[in-house]
């Protein structure tokens, strides 16, 4: 566990990002990608190799609108819109047909923040059916207030997004925890603490500069929150 100097203070809220903080996205994503593209082909939408699965791995975390342009720029805007179609229909299929995993400790870790008394939100970048399928497949649902995602509430970025979540549920002090760039962004901008996910790699080794603490494992955050000073 990194912190910086600052002392945390016990936050009312605490905002999860999915992919890559609560949910091992690779164990459901790498499978539905390999037959996305063989559909893509099927339907003469997608010629050629499929791109590595690195290079979608890198991805997460952005906007799907944003995945595809990077993935596979060539193709049209009608291809990309495919590709959502697609992805969200294997992906859903998948949390059924797949073993897929939360990482470890994530659910007895959210429990004990429960019991706690702290108010607990998803945020994310993906689609309202994914968002809501993961947590629901992993039997995490019951346990937030609130999820929120970029394709339910077609938000521009994180920031925006975070933003209305804490609007709407009359947040005031929360912890972003998740595992990139566009999380710490989401929560400095709100003005909000910075809890990096160092586990996940997905990541350059900068996407998680600006955290206030970084932790290796989730069930890091338990012991955080309870050395965490009282809000005044």
């Amino acid at each position: 566990m990194e912190t910086t100097q600052t002392k945390l203070q016990k936050p009312e809220a605490m905002i999860f990002d999915m992919d890559g903080t609560l949910f091992k996205t690779e164990t459901l994503l790498i499978p539905a990608y390999h037959e996305l593209f063989d559909r893509l082909r099927e339907e003469k939408m997608y010629e050629g190799e499929t791109p590595p699965e690195e290079l979608m791995l890198s991805c997460l975390g952005m906007l799907l609108e944003d995945i595809w342009r990077k993935v596979i720029p060539d193709c049209s805007e009608a291809v990309h819109r495919r590709a959502d179609e697609l992805l969200l229909e294997l992906e859903l299929s998948g949390l059924k047909e797949y073993s897929t995993e939360l990482y470890p400790e994530v659910k007895e870790t959210l429990e004990q923040l429960s019991r706690r008394g702290v108010r607990l939100f998803v945020a994310s970048n993906g689609l309202e059916h994914y968002v809501k399928g993961v947590a629901e497949t992993h039997l995490i649902a019951p346990l937030f207030e609130g999820m929120y995602s970029a394709g339910e509430h077609q938000t521009a970025s994180k920031v925006d997004l975070v933003r209305l979540l804490l609007d709407n549920h009359g947040v005031s002090s929360a912890w972003m925890v998740g595992d990139r760039s566009s999380d710490v962004e989401a929560g400095k901008k709100n003005g909000q603490t910075v809890i990096g996910c160092a586990y996940a790699g997905f990541g350059n080794g900068h996407e998680l500069a600006g955290s206030d603490v970084l932790i290796t494992s989730f069930n890091e955050l338990v012991t955080l929150y309870d050395q965490a000073e009282d809000s005044e």
